[in-house]
């Protein structure tokens, strides 16, 4: 190979960059696409009828955040201090499914640089194993030519696998980021519909009350 021994490896890491990739492109195309339309409906349909909402989030529970409001309007009748709770809960168990395969890519993506080094290192070597001063020009320079080919080809190698990963990690990682966002907005939102229901029935419970 080209790039010497460290081909393999480098090889290896960039099938499963793509593959991880490929993976995440169409896990955000998802996300981005429904998500927002459906929490804003849910939002309203919440607003006038509670059912109504728990309903469409049960339809749409392979979306993140539908599970998060669903885990937290599941609970019948909960203090706004309990509500709170059960989403900052919900929210976290959601975080690893939202930066998944994060860990793998920052590993490829400071590995493959040094494994590109490593195979430059190994390349010299090579050439100046074949290096022969009394036989400069001779049939050994071919060795002392595939060795430097070798050293910059594994060096190219593993900085084009790097950056390559890096801007798919940086761009999925922005995706992360303006999810959170996203959803603690949005759960806020919920949080105050929330309060606002509690305290309607609060108030409807002593009227009842009181005319009796």
């Amino acid at each position: 190979m080209a790039a010497g021994i460290v081909a393999i490896p480098l090889l290896l890491f960039s099938i499963t960059a793509i593959a991880l990739i490929a993976e995440r492109i169409v896990f955000w195309g998802r996300l981005n696409r429904r998500q927002e339309r459906v929490i804003k409906d849910v939002l309203v349909l919440y607003r006038d009828d509670p059912k109504l909402a728990i309903e469409k989030l049960d339809r749409n529970v392979d979306l993140p955040i539908a599970r998060i409001f669903f885990k937290a309007l599941s609970l019948e009748d909960a203090e706004p201090e309990e509500f709170a709770l059960a989403i900052d809960g919900a929210i976290q168990a959601e975080v690893p499914v939202l930066k998944r395969f994060s860990n793998i890519f920052d590993t490829i993506v400071t590995l493959s640089p040094l494994l590109g080094l490593l195979g430059t290192v190994l390349g010299l070597i090579r050439s100046f194993s074949a290096l022969n001063l009394g036989d400069i020009g001779g049939t050994k320079t071919a060795g002392v030519t595939s060795g430097i080919s070798e050293a910059l080809v594994s060096t190219a190698f593993g900085l084009v696998v790097a950056v390559f990963t890096l801007f798919f990690a940086n761009l999925f990682r922005g995706f992360y980021l303006r999810q959170l966002a996203l959803i603690q907005e949005y759960a806020a939102e919920l949080e105050l519909i929330h309060r606002r229901h509690l305290k309607l029935q609060r108030e409807a419970f002593y009227a009842t009350t009181n005319a009796h």
